[in-house]
C-alpha cells in the first residue's frame, strides 16, 4: 500500500498554539482537494482506502483533529469542540492554498464540515455528510458514554482489535485484513505495570465536554446546527447507516426536506457509521464528489 505523507499546521486556540498533524495523499500540486475528517474518537487514517481511491483525481487530505492520533493535546479539555476545529481547519484550507476544497465528514466530521460550509464565503464546494445531522441521539450519547475515555490497555494489537470491534460493531462487516488496517492507527504504545502494549490513540479528556452536557447544553446545540445546517447552499450529500443509533430516520427525513436538500443514501446492514471502506460505499461518495 502506499504511504500517505505527514505534515503538521500550527493552530490557535485562546489557550495558545497546538499543532495538527495531517496526512496527504496524491499529487501536491492537483488543485482539486477533498478533506476527509473523522469521527470524535478515531483519526485521519481512517481514510486509507478512499484516499487511495481518490488520488488519482485529488489531493486528498485527512486531518487528525486535535488531541486525536498525530495532533497535540490541548490544556483545556472543554476547548475540545466544534468552534475550536473550525478554527483549525480554516487554518488548514489556507495552508492547502486552494480556494475551494471539496468535504467528507464521518460524524464530528460532518459536523465541522456543516459549521464550515455555512460560513459566508465558505471554501466548500460540495459536501458529504457521513451518517451524522443536527440531531444527536441520546442512545449514542449514552453508548458513547460506556467507553469514551475509559483507560485501556491491550497486550496485542489482535487484542485491541476485537475489543474496538466490540464497540464499533455499527462500522459493519469488515474482512480481518480491513480490520486490523482500521485498527493499527488507532493504538499508541504504552507500558503498564511494566508489560509493554497499546491504548487509544487520543487524549482522554476529549471526553470531559460529552460528560458535561446536560440537556439544556445540548438543545441549544441542537439548534445552532440546524442554524448551520439551514444556511448551506453547496451540493450535499446525506449518507446513513440504515442500523444507525446516531442519525435516525425521521432527523434524515427533515433534512433532505431543507437546507441543501441533499441526496440522501442509506446503506442496508451498517449503523453508526459507514467507514467508507467497501467499494459500494466509496462508490457512492466517487460518485457525487466527481459527478456533474
Amino acid at each position: 500500500m502506499t504511504e500517505p505523507r505527514l505534515h503538521h499546521v500550527l493552530c490557535l486556540t485562546t489557550g495558545g498554539l497546538h499543532r495538527m498533524a495531517y496526512w496527504e495523499w496524491g499529487a501536491a500540486d492537483n488543485p482539486r482537494v477533498v478533506v476527509c475528517v473523522h469521527g470524535l474518537a478515531r483519526q485521519g487514517r481512517d481514510f486509507d482506502t478512499l484516499a487511495q481511491d481518490l488520488a488519482s483525481d485529488y489531493r486528498v487530505i485527512c486531518p487528525d483533529v486535535v488531541g486525536r492520533g498525530r495532533s497535540e493535546w490541548l490544556t483545556d479539555p472543554m476547548a475540545y469542540g466544534i468552534p475550536t476545529y473550525v478554527n483549525d481547519m480554516v487554518t488548514l484550507v489556507a495552508r492547502l492554498n486552494v480556494q475551494q476544497v471539496d468535504w467528507v465528514g464521518t460524524s464530528m466530521g460532518g459536523l465541522i464540515g456543516m459549521a464550515l460550509a455555512a460560513l459566508p464565503k465558505t471554501p466548500v464546494r460540495r459536501l458529504v455528510l457521513n451518517d451524522v445531522g443536527p440531531v444527536v441521539e441520546p442512545a449514542f450519547v449514552q453508548r458513547l458514554g460506556t467507553y469514551l475515555g475509559v483507560p485501556a490497555h491491550w497486550s496485542t494489537v489482535e487484542e485491541a482489535a476485537a475489543a474496538l470491534q466490540l464497540i464499533s460493531v455499527g462500522f459493519g462487516p469488515h474482512s480481518r485484513e480491513q480490520w486490523l488496517a482500521l485498527t493499527r492507527p488507532q493504538l499508541v504504545p504504552d507500558t503498564r505495570d511494566g508489560v509493554a502494549g497499546f491504548k487509544p490513540h487520543y487524549d482522554p479528556a476529549i471526553a470531559v465536554p460529552v460528560r458535561a452536557m446536560t440537556p439544556e447544553t445540548a438543545a441549544a446545540g441542537q439548534a445552532m446546527l440546524w442554524h448551520f445546517y439551514d444556511r448551506i447552499t453547496c451540493p450535499t450529500l446525506l449518507l446513513r447507516g440504515a442500523e444507525s443509533d446516531l442519525l435516525s430516520t425521521a432527523t434524515a427525513q427533515l433534512m433532505a426536506g431543507r437546507g441543501p436538500k441533499p441526496q440522501v443514501h442509506e446503506f442496508a446492514g451498517v449503523g453508526h457509521a459507514p467507514t467508507l471502506v467497501q467499494a459500494d460505499q466509496r462508490a457512492v461518495v466517487r460518485g457525487f464528489l466527481l459527478g456533474p
